[in-house]
């Protein structure tokens, strides 16, 4: 057998080395027009910044070392350009000596990756300081032009991963960034109410950030020297960073017939194979599914790339590993802040009809004592079976731990109430004694069967916009109250509430808060426990609310 693979990073690789692992009988050959193999698309901001030393860090393994460690061929600078299918052979470009090439096969494996999803206004223009993040010689272009140029200020568009690490990066090397982003928030795929958290850090950090706001005009010839924006602005800088995301790169698979999905990915079987027989997708131009809904979904990660290629090396080799799909875990340093997310925001839930319960939890990653620091999770489970549907946390320490623990709680089918039978680790260098992921499981248990029913911010600025009849009743200290309070509110302290419940109305629905929302439960069973008929927790307290309130689209 022949195994011809088309892309060497982290997909291609993976299919080599797992089909070499299977067999030593199959010839595995790969093509790339890049120069450089395997390497980590996703360190490339931090080398750019000096995070890491030096770029060859990205790239421990080259051709030769793929060439002894597994027997496998890795042809670099070599371009695919042609398939004919029916022959079983691909056609292609030496990019060093100008040589064309063929080669025959008997499985043929799509690992092309994906490319940069340009704005338009980019797309036919070139300049010497606008630079794209896709590869390691990209990484090294932004790398050497800060080093021979005096850079001052940057100008990135796009606010997520990239152009938030990139905006890191460039800030912490004394560059003065303005970033520009076409919705709302930064990280627009995490709920508004969870993305508008890392504006303020990204305030805190002196970062020029311009929502809602695009770039319709170029100022320059060799060297782009401003853009002018879609709110009449013209922004000036010596470096421009388009962090704008990618697309599959599907434009040679699609020459064979090959059939793309739903999101404009390759379609691919739980063996990764395409409609073709024998032909293989992996990882950025192969389309996924959601293991939840298990619904097509496109998220280009390494992670997800590994597990695909090594799927389909043992398929091509006859081995009966299968892909289950991806639930979409991420994380993201921002600074000091670590920004995650697994599984479906509420706003992909509520997509897919289903109906939500809804957490905002608190809490600190280890006790005070020890330089505890709070992290914000927003749980959803759904209210018909209790499963828990999802997860973001925004947080300092231990968002990694926690963000980890739900993925594969979520992969598992876990229910809200099974999260507060997790055995975790406790010691108070590393937790408190009912951990984040506990009490997340605690409280959104109590909210899906309606025990102890929870209300957000959200809902309830929306009913008191419409001027429903509502008790909202603060429940901390006067001091806390005349600091900060909920719109209407009544201050009873919960040391007083059982003695003054009775100047409250048992019928009218009823919301409790304290800052967090320790404090608010205690003051909602007490009143549920003396016949009060709608009594609710407002979820994450007067801190939540009060986040939500002053930033609400």
């Amino acid at each position: 057998m022949k195994i011809i693979i088309i892309g060497s990073v982290a997909a291609g690789t993976s299919v080599a080395a797992k089909a070499r692992r299977n067999t030593e009988e199959a010839e595995i050959i790969l093509y790339d027009k890049d120069i450089d193999i395997s390497y980590s698309v996703c360190g490339i901001p931090y080398a750019v910044g000096g995070e890491v030393e030096k770029f060859d860090e990205l790239t421990p393994r080259n051709a030769e070392w793929f060439k002894k460690r597994y027997n496998v061929d890795i042809h670099t600078s070599h371009e695919v350009q042609r398939i004919d299918h029916k022959k079983k052979r691909i056609y292609g470009l030496n990019l060093i000596t100008r040589k064309s090439f063929s080669d025959d096969y008997d499985a043929l494996v799509f690992a092309t990756g994906s490319i940069y999803n340009t704005p338009a206004i980019f797309s036919n223009r070139q300049f010497e300081n606008v630079f794209q993040i896709k590869n390691v010689s990209s990484g090294k272009n932004i790398h050497n032009f800060i080093k021979t140029n005096k850079v001052e200020k940057a100008v990135i568009v796009g606010a997520g991963y990239i152009g938030l690490e990139m905006a890191e990066q460039l800030q912490r090397q004394g560059i003065a960034v303005s970033l520009l982003q076409r919705g709302n928030h930064p990280m627009s795929h995490l709920d508004w109410d969870m993305a508008i958290r890392i504006e303020n850090e990204v305030a805190k950090q002196q970062i020029d950030f311009r929502p809602k706001e695009t770039v319709v005009e170029l100022v320059g010839e060799e060297q782009l020297t401003a853009v002018k924006t879609s709110k009449g602005n013209e922004l000036s800088a010596d470096l421009f960073v388009l962090a704008t995301g990618v697309r599959p790169n599907t434009e040679l698979a699609q020459t064979i017939g090959i059939e793309l999905g739903k999101t404009g990915a390759i379609k691919v079987d739980n063996r990764m194979e395409t409609n073709l027989k024998n032909v293989y997708a992996v990882g950025d131009v192969a389309e996924s599914y959601n293991r939840i809904t298990q619904q097509p979904i496109y998220r280009p990660l390494a992670s997800t790339a590994n597990k695909m290629g090594r799927i389909a090396g043992d398929t091509i080799t006859g081995g009966s590993l299968r892909f289950k799909g991806i639930l979409g875990t991420g994380i993201l340093r921002f600074f000091d802040l670590a920004i995650a997310q697994t599984g479906l925001t509420e706003k992909e839930a509520l997509k897919e009809g289903l109906e939500v319960a809804v957490l905002y939890n608190i809490k600190p990653n280890k006790p005070d004592y020890m330089d505890g620091k709070e992290m914000v999770i927003k749980a959803i489970a759904d209210k018909s079976s209790g499963r828990v549907l999802g997860a973001q946390i925004i947080g300092y320490d231990g968002v990694d731990k926690r963000i980890d623990v739900l993925a594969t709680a979520i992969s598992f089918g876990a229910l809200a109430e099974e999260l507060f039978d997790l055995d975790l680790a406790y010691a108070p260098p590393f937790s408190t004694t009912k951990d984040p992921v506990h009490y997340t499981g605690m409280a959104l248990d109590n909210a899906v069967k309606r025990r102890a029913p929870l209300m957000s911010p959200i809902e309830l600025i929306e009913r008191q916009h419409r001027k429903e009849k509502l008790q909202i009743i603060d429940t901390r200290s006067k001091k806390q109250f005349e600091k900060s309070k909920v719109k209407g509110a009544i201050h009873i302290p919960l040391s007083d509430l059982r003695t003054r419940y009775d100047e409250l109305d048992k019928n009218v629905l009823t919301i409790t808060y304290c800052n967090k929302g320790v404090t608010g439960n205690a003051a909602q069973n007490i009143l549920l426990n003396e016949g009060f008929k709608h009594v609710y927790n407002l979820s994450g307290g007067n801190k939540n609310y009060q986040e939500i309130y002053e930033n609400i689209d």
